[in-house]
C-alpha cells in the first residue's frame, strides 16, 4: 500500500478524498479553486500514517464519516461507548452478534456514500432554481460567480480574473452532462461535485491534479513539483521534514513508473486513483486486525468497545459527531 503524507492529504477536497463547489453569493476567491481538487479517492483527509506512526484520525473519519466526526468532545466516555455499541448493532446486519469483514466494509462504504448524498442534496437545494428539476449552466454561473452570461468571460467582465476557474468548472460540467443538454439532473450534479466517485469522471480528476501541481506547465509533474505541493506553506530556508526523504523515494520507486524523472497523466492516474486498491476493504481489514482479540476474523461488540479510541477517538480529539446523531440509531 502506498501511503500519502498528511500534509499532502490536507490539500485534498474537504470530502471522501472529496470535491466541493463554491456556493457563496459573492464571487469566489482563487483560494477556493485550490480547495476544489481531489488528489486521491481516499476515506479521509488525514494520512493513514504520519512520520512512520499509525494515525488514528484516518480510522475515525473512515468509520464515522467526514461530517460526523467533529463533536465527539461533547460526549462523556460513557455516552460515546453507549453510542458506539448502537452503531455496532447497525453494522451487524444479520444480528448474529458479530461484525464480519464484509459487514464492516459495507458500513464504511455506506458512510462515504452518505456524505456524497447529503452534500449533493444540500447543494441541489441551493442551486435548483428551475421547475424542471435540472440545473442549467447559466444558473450555476449566476449562483457561483454572480455572472449570468453563458459565454466565456471577456476582459472587462466582473469575473474575468476568474476565467481559469470558470473554464475548469465548464470542463467538469460538460463531462458530467451525460446527454449533452447543458443541464444537469441530480445524478449528473453529484458527479460534477464528486468526480472522484464516478468512473467516467476520473480523467477530470487527473487533469485537475496535474494542472495544480505542474507549476512549469510542461504537462508533467517533476519530483520537485511533487514535493513542493506537499510543502507549499514551508518557509524558504527551513529544513525539509524527515518524511520528505521517504516521499522522494516513493516518487522514484513507485510514482515514476517509466523512470524518466517525472509523472505523466497515466502515472498520475495510478497515483491518485489506483485501480488495484480498495480503500474500504483495506480499512475493514485493518480495523479487524487491530481489534480482533481472539483472532477469529470477526468482531464482537466488546472487542469494538475495547478499541474505542481506534474507532471513534477519545475526549482528547474532536472526532465522533456520528455518535451525537440520534437519527443514526
Amino acid at each position: 500500500m502506498v501511503v500519502l503524507k498528511k500534509k499532502e492529504m490536507m490539500q485534498c477536497y474537504t470530502f471522501f478524498l472529496l470535491i466541493i463547489v463554491v456556493v457563496a453569493s459573492a464571487i469566489p476567491t482563487k483560494a477556493d479553486d485550490q480547495k476544489k481538487r481531489v488528489k486521491e479517492k481516499s476515506l479521509s483527509d488525514a494520512s493513514h500514517s504520519e512520520d512512520g506512526e499509525h494515525n488514528n484520525d484516518y480510522d475515525h473519519e473512515a468509520f464515522l464519516g467526514k461530517e460526523e466526526r467533529q463533536t465527539f468532545d461533547q460526549l462523556s466516555p460513557e455516552e460515546s461507548r453507549d453510542r458506539l455499541g448502537k452503531i455496532f448493532e447497525k453494522i451487524d446486519k444479520n444480528s448474529d452478534g458479530f461484525v464480519s469483514e464484509d459487514e464492516l466494509k459495507d458500513w464504511i462504504q455506506y458512510v462515504q456514500k452518505r456524505y456524497i448524498t447529503t452534500d449533493t442534496e444540500r447543494m441541489w437545494k441551493d442551486y435548483d432554481i428551475s421547475d424542471t428539476n435540472e440545473i442549467t449552466w447559466n444558473a450555476y454561473m449566476k449562483r457561483t460567480y454572480g455572472y449570468g452570461d453563458a459565454g466565456e468571460p471577456k476582459e472587462g467582465d466582473p469575473v474575468y480574473e476568474y476565467r481559469d476557474m470558470i473554464t475548469r468548472d465548464k470542463r467538469r460540467w460538460e463531462r458530467a452532462d451525460g446527454n449533452n443538454d447543458d443541464k444537469l439532473n441530480k445524478e449528473e450534479f453529484s458527479n460534477f461535485l464528486h468526480p472522484e466517485d464516478a468512473e467516467h469522471m476520473r480523467e477530470i480528476v487527473v487533469l485537475e491534479t496535474l494542472e495544480d501541481i505542474d507549476k512549469d506547465k510542461d504537462g508533467f509533474i517533476s519530483v520537485e513539483e511533487y514535493i513542493g505541493d506537499m510543502l507549499s506553506d514551508q518557509k524558504k530556508g527551513e529544513p525539509e521534514p524527515d518524511w520528505v526523504v521517504n516521499e522522494r523515494k516513493q516518487f522514484t520507486d513507485y510514482r515514476d513508473k517509466n523512470k524518466d524523472g517525472k509523472m505523466d497523466k497515466h502515472e498520475v492516474m495510478d497515483w491518485i486513483i489506483p485501480t488495484d486498491y480498495d480503500h474500504s476493504s483495506a480499512e475493514s481489514k485493518h480495523l479487524i486486525y487491530e481489534s480482533d482479540k481472539d483472532k477469529d476474523g470477526r468482531l464482537t461488540k466488546q472487542e469494538i468497545l475495547d478499541k474505542h479510541d481506534l474507532f471513534v477517538g477519545s475526549q482528547a480529539t474532536d472526532f465522533g459527531e456520528a455518535l451525537t446523531r440520534h437519527d443514526e440509531f
